[in-house]
């Protein structure tokens, strides 16, 4: 099948979808992209946005249920207003164009937008009453496959005389050791994407409402640390000094009931593994998907699982990194000179 019958395709499903809805297609208006293979269209004047995935993807449905949770738990994820499944559509809420990033980008003070974003883990880590939706933990599935990018994508770019093999087998090992106990955790709902990208200020809301969330599909039971480690160490900008602190310090403050000596353990556990799973992805979404923009972050990133692993206590992880990786922390990334940037053709 060629692109053009695959897009002429696509264009017959939502167009379909949305006359069944009794909505005109003209005028739809194609939005951003990101990491995913999903998109977004506008219905002008609707207030409304079609979501595409591709037909059938499990993803649309994992989308659908965590929303209606989230709604259901008094925070603002777009409401649902119709879907099919088969076709991989969705009518989903527009809450506009006040992401955070762009509010930074306007010029907007940090801290207290990153306090709304805390206050809004808050609020989901206290509500959770009832009923749990069916999407399975952050247990060794998810946190194995994270991993794997490491392996099987950056460690071939920074170090390809590598037996990666024997690598991957000690280093999966030790990690597993490392991870043994909080891969049963499942104190709260993990959004795992929580950053400035996914994050919106709603006019018109109150309190923790007025964070909107995007991109929470691949969520999970885990953690409470974990969505924090993702606002707070963002593999696309710096934090001010002193702000992780105090978003760390405003959060705990809000729920004292947690022992902090744990959290604090656990907070960069995840980092290190958060970081580690970034590293091989910018180099997947590169080498695979020809989005390059995202290398641009590798040095970052490096700089935030150097200073993450002595602070989680993995000593035998660095010490395998450092022999069998030399360097690893300053591996610069090959950027294809021939191909197109779409990651930075796609910024608005």
């Amino acid at each position: 099948m060629t692109a053009s019958s695959t897009s002429a395709k696509a264009v017959a499903r939502r167009h379909a979808f949305l006359f069944r809805q009794g909505l005109d297609p003209r005028g739809l208006e194609p939005l951003p992209g990101d990491a995913s293979a999903r998109r977004y269209y506008r219905l002008k004047w609707r207030g409304i946005l079609l979501m595409e995935e591709r037909p059938g993807a499990p993803d649309l449905e994992r989308f659908v249920t965590i929303s209606r949770y989230l709604t259901s738990l008094g925070l603002s994820a777009p409401r649902i207003h119709a879907v099919d499944q088969e076709a991989g559509l969705a009518l989903i809420e527009d809450f506009g164009a006040k992401t955070f990033t762009r509010l930074f980008r306007d010029g907007h003070e940090d801290r207290p937008l990153y306090e709304l974003a805390v206050d809004a883990l808050v609020h989901l880590h206290e509500q959770e009453t009832g009923e749990r939706p069916g999407i399975g933990g952050y247990d060794f599935g998810p946190l194995d496959d994270e991993l794997e990018m490491f392996t099987d994508w950056y460690v071939p770019q920074c170090a390809p005389e590598v037996n990666a093999a024997a690598f991957k087998q000690d280093f999966m090992g030790l990690w597993h050791e490392a991870l043994a106990e909080i891969s049963g955790c499942r104190d709260v709902l993990v959004l795992r994407d929580y950053h400035v990208d996914n994050l919106m200020v709603i006019d018109g809301r109150a309190g923790a409402q007025r964070c909107g969330l995007l991109d929470f599909q691949d969520g999970v039971f885990g953690s409470a640390a974990y969505d924090l480690v993702s606002l707070t160490q963002d593999a696309r900008r710096d934090l001010a000094d002193g702000l992780e602190e105090h978003l760390i310090d405003h959060y705990l403050r809000r729920r004292p009931a947690i022992d902090r000596q744990r959290f604090l353990a656990e907070y960069w556990l995840l980092a290190a593994h958060r970081h580690t799973k970034i590293l091989g992805n910018f180099e997947r979404l590169s080498k695979r998907d020809g989005k390059h923009g995202y290398l641009d972050f590798i040095p970052r990133v490096q700089g935030q699982l150097l200073r993450a692993l002595p602070r989680a206590g993995l000593k035998r992880i660095s010490a395998l990194m450092e022999r069998v990786l030399p360097g690893w922390e300053s591996h610069v990334p090959t950027r294809p000179s021939e191909a197109i940037d779409h990651k930075k053709a796609n910024v608005a």
